[in-house]
């Protein structure tokens, strides 16, 4: 079983910010806004292509995209029309770059729609460099979507070419339907597919090491991981390929989990690792616990982030670094299978970070969400 950490940090008041600062308590780091002359509105992903250009989505159905080196930003794909961000975890959430992007131009967004309420993960073609053929959408997969939070937002490449979907478990409180344990249907899952290939009449296909490949029990196969609630951010360590996830908590306790293949994250019967359905003697056999947990006394809506890989900050090194959009704390977290997890806590700051991104050098950023700007880490 990996273990897990209790992260017990002095308690802040949740239901306004800190004081803001990007004096760090590691010695030699800080963050600078970069693309100051950029606009943004209610930014949640950040993504790089593999050259100096920048995407970044923003949640009402834009992806600007911007040249890291003119500074200049141009308007890549507006598909708002097609997405339906009336709610607050609604619109359109992630992207991807398909590995071969540069022979291929393709991409691939996952977005909220109507009629009926659901998710939709669909391939775009670029038209040229600065933006893509809106006409291009090639829809791969659809899920519905019986309330309109707890969507997950995050696509990603994994370093096996498969595309990763998080899922949330469909939204209201506390997963009344319990999607999160339920294997017949693919919300509260990772998802991983193969979007080169067509399969049974869908417009993809099954890896052939999913967990479910030819049980006999209606599973879906899609599924990689299961027994999630929200895995808002994820991300894959560029050296190592592990997938490190943040997944949002109900009412106690947000975590930072390692998806593996075939491996159940425990909820709803589990929050972190305290018992929630049922509340008290919960039958925890099988279940992965945590790496890190804290509590709604330190924040209370975690964000995913990075396996830092860069060149330029040393403290940083092969640290996984998260944040609670809430609270506005930003942590570095140093693991290993072998020992218990080091914690540090790196900021305080005033921002509402729904993202984080790396560019292509695999140096750190993050996204305000409220205030629509771009923070770069960088070393004093």
């Amino acid at each position: 079983m990996i273990k897990f950490f209790l992260l017990i940090l002095v308690l802040i008041n949740t239901s306004c910010k800190s004081e803001d600062s990007n004096t760090s308590k590691i010695e030699t780091l800080k963050f600078t806004q970069v693309f100051e002359n950029v606009a943004l509105e209610k930014p949640v992903d950040f993504q790089n292509c593999g050259d100096d250009r920048i995407f970044v989505v923003e949640q009402e159905g834009r992806i600007q995209v911007i040249n890291s080196q003119t500074q200049e930003s141009n308007l890549f794909l507006d598909i708002s029309e097609k997405v339906d961000d009336n709610g607050n975890e609604e619109g359109l959430l992630g992207l991807a770059f398909h590995p071969n992007f540069k022979n291929n131009g393709f991409f691939f967004v996952n977005y909220t729609a109507t009629n009926p309420d659901r998710t939709v993960i669909s391939r775009f073609s670029v038209a040229n460099e600065i933006s893509a053929n809106p006409q291009s959408e090639f829809v791969i997969l659809e899920i519905e979507q019986p309330y309109s939070n707890h969507n997950g937002g995050q696509i990603a490449f994994g370093k096996d070419g498969f595309l990763y979907i998080g899922m949330g478990d469909g939204g209201s409180a506390g997963d009344p339907k319990n999607h999160g344990q339920n294997l017949e249907t693919l919300l509260g899952a990772m998802l991983r597919i193969d979007v080169d290939t067509t399969q049974n009449g869908e417009n993809y296909g099954i890896p052939a090491d999913n967990p479910f490949v030819g049980n006999s029990e209606n599973f879906r196969e899609e599924i990689f991981a299961y027994g999630l609630r929200n895995p808002w951010r994820f991300s894959f360590d560029s050296e190592s390929g592990t997938l490190w996830a943040g997944d949002v908590g109900q009412n106690a306790i947000e975590e930072v989990d390692i998806l593996e293949n075939g491996k159940n994250y425990g909820w709803r019967i589990q929050e972190g690792t305290k018992c929630f359905n049922p509340s008290t003697n919960c039958d925890t056999t099988g279940l992965v616990q945590p790496i890190v947990e804290y509590t709604h006394e330190v924040g209370r809506s975690i964000t995913g982030g990075f396996v830092y890989r860069g060149e330029k900050i040393n403290s940083l090194k092969g640290a996984y670094v998260y944040a609670d959009f809430v609270s506005g704390i930003i942590w570095s977290l140093k693991f290993d299978s072998g020992n218990l997890p080091i914690v540090t806590e790196v900021f305080q700051t005033e921002k509402y970070i729904s993202t984080f991104g790396v560019d292509q050098n695999q140096e750190l950023y993050f996204c305000d969400w409220e205030n629509g700007k771009i923070f770069k880490f960088e070393s004093k």
